[in-house]
């Protein structure tokens, strides 16, 4: 990512609340968050007008390598790599600051943005030395050291032995970037339900379907579904949409600059583009909706992201695109900036996504056979059919973001069984489900999942048993993850099809009295 950040975004350099002060003088850091550098200069840094040259600061590299400034940057050819994500403190000879609020300045240079310079206002606050802190290791915070350390630590803290939470079958390291502060592993029942036979252009054939949960007749009531669509020829799935956003707000002094501002946005959409794009081999911007409310102008940026469910991909290639737009658009102030709106409605569901699609849009559809589902699940194609109009009124007047009966018990479970954000069950359990009564006398049956965010490729995809589930539904590699969004649109319709028969026939009460726990 080649791009100038704004003085806007370049305060977000500064780590707020990291000002101290230390026996020798005073210390702050600055983590990364733009893209991987070269930290090639350090001029000076200014506290409260009193400036504080580089021979009177040492550089916290992590790990505890601290070193003098002038050392670290003249002995490193090409200047010192600063990886994004990561943080240098600085430690500065100088007086202690008082408590209250202090001017810093940071000056510096870096390769490939050229010359830079952070300015930001921090405290000093008195911070309790008696804090009960969670043992953690600089050096190697996945070491079975510092695990065993934090295990002794919650029993000596909460008096409870621990046995299963701390048995695991696998390497720590892997939980890199996935968990922090790691003391053991929460063991969820996976069940197995299918195999299911999807029709779709990215799934095709039978598939096994793993399911972790602890609700009892739930892989019972899908595998009942699933054995009626299987007896029916299979579900239909078909991925309609596909879009991951973020959407930042650009706050002017008036309804009319933001206006402006909306209208200079379409006209430089290539530009703003190529800029996004410039952060990611995967992430492609296909369009920006802009929305404007008072003074305020939402930009919600749409992006296809591959395999990977995208949230952090889209983050930084808007920040990118944003930091763009900040630096060169000459109209009317932009007195405030946000990276996130909130209308981008992550782990929130919203009317928005039903609309315009967050991750992916899916549809799944099948013909249930008059005489099937009459055998297996007794009830007609005109009562389920009825039932599903009734319903729909009462989905209406709760205000429900789902017509259906239930989609998100089988989303969440495959979302565990399958490393995925399980969170985004908030927004992926969306659904609009639609029956009616075919000339036959069948019963057609269609749900549509408008903001189903999935993943193959990263996130807790790669964990262990996380990565054996998706195996096992051969979604590893390449190319997957719209196979995988089928896969999940067609167990929802399966659950749907089970529980609303099951309620239709009456069944749903003697199923949980036989298979789950209500004795």
């Amino acid at each position: 990512m080649i791009f100038t950040p704004s003085p806007m975004l370049l305060k977000l350099l500064y780590t707020r609340g990291s000002l101290r002060n230390t026996p020798n003088g005073v210390a702050f850091s600055i983590k990364n968050r733009l893209d991987t550098v070269r930290f090639t200069r350090l001029d000076y840094v200014q506290i409260d007008g009193e400036r504080i040259t580089p021979d009177h600061i040492a550089l916290d590299l992590g790990d505890g390598d601290i070193r003098p400034a002038p050392d670290v940057l003249s002995r490193t050819p090409g200047g010192l790599e600063f990886l994004v994500g990561h943080s240098i403190t600085f430690y500065l000879t100088t007086a202690a600051l008082t408590e209250g609020l202090h001017g810093v300045q940071v000056q510096f240079a870096a390769d490939p943005f050229g010359d830079l310079h952070v300015e930001v206002e921090d405290s000093i606050v008195n911070q309790s030395t008696n804090r009960t802190r969670i043992p953690r290791q600089d050096a190697d915070d996945y070491a079975e050291s510092a695990i065993q350390e934090r295990q002794r630590f919650a029993q000596e803290y909460t008096g409870q032995e621990f046995e299963h939470l701390k048995n695991y079958s696998f390497d720590p390291h892997m939980l890199q970037g996935n968990c922090e502060h790691f003391v053991g592993v929460a063991q969820i029942p996976v069940g197995l339900a299918g195999p299911l036979t999807v029709h779709g252009e990215h799934a095709q054939g039978d598939f096994l379907i793993p399911m972790a949960t602890t609700e009892g007749t739930l892989v019972a009531s899908y595998n009942r579904g699933i054995q009626v669509l299987n007896l029916c020829g299979g579900v239909k799935c078909t991925v309609i949409g596909d879009a991951m956003q973020r959407a930042p707000v650009f706050v002017f002094d008036d309804a009319r600059g933001a206006r402006d501002f909306s209208k200079w946005v379409e006209a430089e959409i290539d530009a703003i583009r190529q800029e996004a794009e410039s952060t990611s081999r995967v992430a492609k911007l296909q369009y920006i909706d802009t929305y404007l409310a008072t003074k305020f102008a939402y930009l919600r940026f749409n992006y296809s992201t591959g395999d990977a469910a995208g949230q952090n991909m889209v983050g930084r290639a808007t920040f990118a695109a944003c930091s763009w737009i900040l630096e060169n658009y000459k109209g009317p102030g932009i007195r405030h900036f946000y990276l996130e709106s909130n209308f981008a409605t992550d782990k929130k569901a919203s009317q928005i996504n039903v609309m315009r699609t967050r991750g992916k849009r899916v549809v799944a559809e099948a013909v249930v056979k008059r005489d099937i589902l009459q055998q297996r699940m007794r009830v007609t194609p005109e009562q389920l059919a009825y039932h599903g109009q009734v319903s729909n009124v009462g989905a209406f007047i709760s205000g429900a973001n789902n017509n259906g009966a239930h989609s998100a018990n089988g989303i969440t479970a495959l979302f565990i069984a399958t490393g995925q954000d399980v969170a985004n069950v908030s927004e992926s359990s969306a659904g609009v489900l639609y029956s009616e009564v075919t000339k036959e006398g069948d019963l057609y049956l269609n749900i549509t999942i408008p903001s189903l965010i999935v993943a193959t490729h990263g996130g807790g995809t790669g964990l262990a048993t996380q990565n054996e589930c998706l195996r096992m539904l051969g979604c590893v590699g390449r190319g997957t993850v719209n196979k995988f969004a089928e896969i999940v649109a067609g167990v929802v319709l399966a659950g749907e099809l089970s529980l609303g028969a099951a309620i239709s026939s009456s069944d749903w009460v003697s199923s949980h009295e036989q298979y789950g726990r209500n004795r």
